[in-house]
């Protein structure tokens, strides 16, 4: 018995499915790692999610404000190949090219909030599709724990280095295309239970 083959999607097929989606290789995978099997739909992440993203957002747009060329955006698609779109929990974009629908160049901060349903993609397949893509900076936020881990693209090596776990310390992100950008993490887990 020969390999089974799996049948592959494109932006085409993916801009037609309902629900939150995202397709790795041309694979479609629920965006907050699971289905609901009488709908078909993947649900929205959980309250804490939510809450984590919005004051990473705020954090990091209050820091860009003066900077006209940046834009940080939450859970919007990066069209990465045809076969390959992923919705990071934020971005963050300098001299964009954000049409109506999505980003199609590279970001310079990526943020993924990690859940049990979704750590293993995050921290492998994600991660690795990122690097690939030479992501300058890439945070895994987990809630929970109330820390990020941060990973710088080295380019001499060609890989992600990590610089470190952070809960309450300053940050600065260096050779951003606007500016550096200092955050304090201890915002971020601001009102977090």
């Amino acid at each position: 018995m020969g390999a089974l083959e799996l049948e592959t999607y494109t932006y085409d097929d993916y801009k037609t499915w309902e629900g939150r989606w995202e397709l790795i290789y041309g694979h479609p995978v629920p965006l907050y790692g699971k289905v609901c099997h009488t709908t078909g739909m993947s649900p929205a992440p959980y309250f804490q999610h939510q809450k984590l993203g919005s004051n990473f957002l705020v954090e990091l747009q209050t820091k860009i404000d003066d900077c006209p060329n940046c834009e940080v955006v939450y859970e919007c698609d990066w069209i990465i190949e045809d076969d390959t779109i992923v919705c990071p929990d934020l971005i963050l974009t300098c001299n964009h090219d954000i049409n109506e629908d999505y980003v199609t160049k590279r970001p310079e901060i990526i943020v993924e909030i990690s859940s049990k349903s979704t750590a293993k993609r995050d921290e492998t397949t994600k991660f690795k599709i990122y690097e690939d893509e030479k992501v300058p900076y890439y945070i895994l936020a987990y809630p929970k724990e109330k820390k990020i881990k941060i990973f710088e693209f080295d380019k001499k090596k060609n890989k992600y280095k990590s610089l470190g776990s952070y809960r309450d310390e300053k940050f600065t992100f260096q050779n951003i295309k606007c500016k550096d950008i200092t955050i304090d993490v201890k915002n971020i887990f601001k009102r977090l239970k």
